[in-house]
């Protein structure tokens, strides 16, 4: 495989272009897209087997089932991240080393959970995300390992793309399979 096919396998939908100050109609459509993710993700997996959920996206990738339980675990951290941006001024906020995550007991287990956990958190997070105001949209946290801080505004388009992103791996996955 050469290194175009695994980075095409690795960003199916491209990489990340960060919108600076996105329109509302832009932010309309990452809010949408984060709202959808949870029941688009359900429905690209929900007619795969245990084996087919244990396949990996790419060589070297992480298989669906690790996917889907780094996009709880993910997402899950985001939301908590706005919620600091919106509570406190200017905070840092804490990474975490999700390769590490995707390789504990719980990156193992049934999908179903993490979907459950998308499902109400996604819900919430769209509720949050309709609400804000202009102010709100402009606040802002700082990462450890970026030099430039992170605007909510901007910041919903990431994880509109990161929803996206992942569920491209699966859906491409399954089109290569034939499943």
């Amino acid at each position: 495989m050469t290194d175009t096919q695994l980075h095409d396998l690795k960003f199916p939908i491209g990489e990340y272009n960060k919108t600076v100050n996105p329109s509302k109609e832009q932010l309309a459509a990452f809010i949408s897209d984060i709202h959808l993710f949870p029941q688009r993700l359900r429905e690209a997996v929900e007619s795969l087997t245990q084996a087919q959920l244990d396949t990996t996206y790419r060589p070297g990738g992480w298989t669906i089932r690790q996917v889907i339980h780094h996009c709880a675990d993910s997402h899950m951290n985001s939301f908590i991240r706005f919620k600091l941006a919106l509570t406190e001024d200017n905070p840092t906020i804490k990474p975490y080393w999700e390769d590490r995550w995707a390789e504990l007991v719980d990156s193992k287990m049934a999908i179903e959970f993490s979907l459950h956990i998308l499902d109400g958190l996604h819900t919430r997070w769209t509720a949050l995300l309709d609400s804000l105001t202009e102010a709100e949209l402009k606040r802002v946290f700082k990462h450890p390992e970026h030099s430039t801080p992170f605007k909510i505004d901007e910041y919903i388009g990431l994880y509109a793309w990161h929803s996206n992103h992942h569920l491209a791996h699966i859906t491409e996955l399954k089109k290569r399979k034939g499943w």
